[in-house]
């Protein structure tokens, strides 16, 4: 499984995981409690629901460099164009904009 912080500005506004069984981005608690609060995008509005998908969500697919850019970050990281949420983790961390997203290092065998 791999997760990533997503931050709004620096608040932190929600965690984006993949599984086995596709994606979920979950608003964090204080965050929606916060009246700064506002949502990652227009198709992911505020809400304490988790929001679940086979495919990666469009706005997160959407800060993944394209062209030459991209070809740069697969080769250089050695990630298949098709492995879009590590290309997420990997070219994302200072994208255009006010959001970023931050893996989260997950240690194998940390829940066992």
């Amino acid at each position: 499984m791999k997760s990533a912080n997503i931050f709004i500005d620096k608040n932190l506004a929600g965690v984006l995981t993949e599984d086995d069984l596709g994606y979920e981005f979950k608003y964090d608690a204080d965050y929606l409690k916060s009246a700064e609060a506002e949502a990652v995008s227009l198709t992911l509005p505020l809400s304490a629901k988790p929001y679940r998908d086979k495919v990666l969500f469009p706005f997160f697919d959407g800060l993944i460099p394209e062209g030459w850019l991209l070809d740069i970050a697969e080769q250089s990281w050695k990630i298949s164009a098709r492995d879009r949420f590590s290309l997420l983790l990997a070219c994302c961390k200072d994208c255009i904009g006010n959001v970023s997203v931050i893996p989260i290092d997950v240690k194998e065998g940390a829940n066992e």
